[in-house]
C-alpha cells in the first residue's frame, strides 16, 4: 500500500487515525498503542504478507537480545549475537544474490543466482534494531514493555524508508498522553506537510522519472547534452521523491501527535559534500557517525584515522543502498570527496559552492542510478566532456524543461518544509493552494509509482 495511493488516502488513514484517538481517549493509552502497532503490521502486511512473520520475529529476537543484554550476564556476547543475528538477515536477503554473481565474475563459475525477493524496509528496521541493542549495551535503555518496542519498530510511516529512528526520540512519545488526544493544529499542520509531500512526488518526481529512466536505459549512446538532462532529471527525481516521502511520512505522523525526526533539510543549498551529508538522510548519516564511523576508530588521534574512517563508513553506505559495485563506488567517491573538503584550507563564496557541489552531486548520482558500472563510467566520461561538448540536442522538450527548472529554483531557493510549517499555512491563498495541490495529486494517482528508497 502505497501513501500515494486511494486505498491509504481514504480508507487505512482515516480508519488507523480514528480509531487510534477514539481507543486512546475512550479505554486506555495502551489500547492505543496497541492500535497503531496492529495497523503498521497490517500495513506492512499489504505489501506481501509473507514478511510479517520477518518484521516480527526481527522484531520478538531483539527485543528478547536486548532483555538479555540489559540483564548484563554475558552482555558483550549478547550483543554481538544479537548483531550478527541482524546483519545475517539483512545479508541473505539483500546480498546473497550480489555475492553469488560477483563470484562467478571473479572466478569463472557459474553458480545459480538465487532470486530472493527483498523486504520493504528491512534496512531501516534493521539498523533501528542494531542501534537499540548497542544502547542496551551502553545501558542508555530503560526496561520498555513489549508492545511498545513492537510499535516503535514497526511504526508505519517510517517503516518502510525512513528516517531511521532512535528509541529516545519516539519511546517519551508514544507514552506522553497528551498525544493521544486529538489535537486540531497539529492535524492542520501535518496535512500541510503531507500535501506538499505528495505534490513534490506525484507533480515533479514522477513526471522527470521519464527523461532520466530514457537516459539511463541509452547510458552507451548518449551525447553530452542527453546526458547532462538525463543526469540532472535524476537529481532532480531523486530529490523529490526523497524530500516528498519524508514530508508525506512526517504529515501522516504529525497527524497522530508524534513527531519523527527531520530527516531532509534541503540538501542541495549545501555548500560541500560535507555539508551535503548532513542534510541528505539525515538519521543514516547520524547512524553512520555513531555506530560505524567511531566503532572503527575515527575518533583515534592519528592523523590519518578519520579520513581512512570516513572513506570506509561512507562505502559501507554505499553498500548499504543497493547490491551493487555501482553503489559502493558511489559511496567510496563520497568519501573521497568529503575528505579533499576537510583537506581544503579555503572556501569558495556561497553561490559558486553551492553550485560546485550540486554539479558534484548530480556526477556523482550518475553512478548510484546507473544499471553497471560500464554504464556508469561510460556516462560519466560524457558529461565529462570525452567525446566533445557540442552535441547538446535532443534535450527534453519545453514543457518538461520549464519543469525541470522550476524544481530546480525550488531546490536552490526555497526554504524547507520545517521553515515553511513555522509560516501560517491556513491562510485563504494557502488553503486554495494546497487543495490545488491534492487535486492535481490525487488526479496522478493512476500512474503512481512506489518511492525509489523502498529499494533501498
Amino acid at each position: 500500500m502505497l501513501f500515494n495511493s486511494f486505498e491509504f488516502l481514504f480508507v487505512y488513514l482515516p480508519i488507523v487515525a480514528l480509531g487510534y484517538f477514539l481507543l486512546a481517549g475512550k479505554h486506555s493509552h495502551a489500547a492505543g498503542r496497541g492500535w497503531l502497532a496492529v495497523a503498521s503490521f497490517f500495513f506492512y502486511g499489504c505489501w506481501d504478507a509473507r514478511y510479517v512473520t520477518l518484521l516480527a520475529g526481527s522484531v520478538v529476537f531483539n527485543f528478547l537480545v536486548a532483555r538479555q543484554i540489559s540483564a548484563r550476564w554475558h552482555a558483550k556476547a549478547w550483543l554481538i549475537f544479537g548483531i550478527a543475528g541482524n546483519l545475517a538477515a539483512l545479508t541473505y536477503y539483500k546480498y546473497t544474490g550480489f555475492f553469488v554473481s560477483s563470484l562467478n565474475a571473479a572466478s569463472g563459475t557459474s553458480l545459480s543466482v538465487p532470486n530472493i525477493v527483498l523486504p520493504l524496509g528491512i534496512s531501516f528496521f534493521t539498523f533501528t534494531q542494531i542501534a537499540y541493542l548497542v544502547d542496551a549495551h551502553s545501558e542508555k535503555i530503560p526496561n520498555y514493555r513489549f508492545y511498545d518496542y513492537a510499535l516503535f519498530v514497526s511504526y508505519f510511516p517510517h517503516l518502510l524508508a525512513g528516517p531511521i529512528l532512535h528509541h529516545a526520540q519516539m519511546m517519551p512519545q508514544f507514552n506522553d498522553a497528551a498525544r493521544m488526544r486529538f489535537d486540531a493544529n497539529r492535524f492542520s499542520a501535518g496535512l500541510a506537510l503531507f500535501i506538499g509531500g505528495i505534490a513534490k512526488k506525484m507533480l515533479i518526481a514522477d513526471r522527470v522519472a521519464a527523461i532520466a529512466n530514457e537516459g539511463f536505459r541509452n547510458a552507451q549512446t548518449l551525447t553530452f547534452g542527453p546526458a547532462w538532462a538525463a543526469a540532472i532529471a535524476y537529481s532532480i527525481q531523486i530529490y523529490f521523491d526523497f524530500s516528498g516521502y519524508t514530508d508525506m511520512a512526517r504529515g501522516i505522523s504529525k497527524m497522530l501527535n508524534i513527531e519523527l525526526p527531520v530527516n531532509f533539510n534541503s540538501p542541495y543549498q549545501a555548500r560541500n559534500l560535507q555539508d551535503f551529508w548532513q542534510r541528505w538522510h539525515i538519521t543514516l548519516s547520524r547512524f553512520l557517525r555513531d555506530y560505524v564511523f567511531f566503532t572503527i576508530g575515527g575518533a583515534r588521534r592519528h592523523p590519518i584515522a578519520p579520513y581512512a574512517a570516513t572513506i570506509l563508513t561512507f562505502t559501507i553506505a554505499g553498500l548499504w543502498h543497493g547490491a551493487n559495485w555501482t553503489f559502493v563506488i558511489w559511496g567510496l567517491m563520497n568519501g573521497i570527496g568529503i575528505v579533499l573538503v576537510r583537506l581544503t584550507p579555503w572556501q569558495m563564496p556561497l553561490l559558486a559552492a553551492r553550485a560546485v557541489t550540486f554539479t558534484s552531486a548530480t556526477i556523482l548520482w550518475v553512478w548510484f542510478r546507473a544499471v553497471s558500472v560500464p554504464d556508469a563510467w561510460r556516462m560519466t566520461g560524457t558529461m565529462l566532456g570525452r567525446d566533445g561538448f557540442t552535441a547538446l540536442l535532443p534535450l527534453p522538450e519545453k514543457p518538461m524543461l520549464l519543469v525541470m527548472t522550476g524544481a530546480l529554483l525550488f531546490a536552490w531557493l526555497v526554504p524547507n518544509s520545517q521553515k515553511l510549517l513555522e509560516r501560517s499555512l491556513w491562510t485563504p491563498l494557502w488553503r486554495v493552494a494546497l487543495g490545488v495541490l491534492l487535486a492535481l495529486s490525487i488526479a496522478s494517482f493512476e500512474h503512481a509509482s512506489e518511492f525509489l528508497y523502498f529499494n533501498f
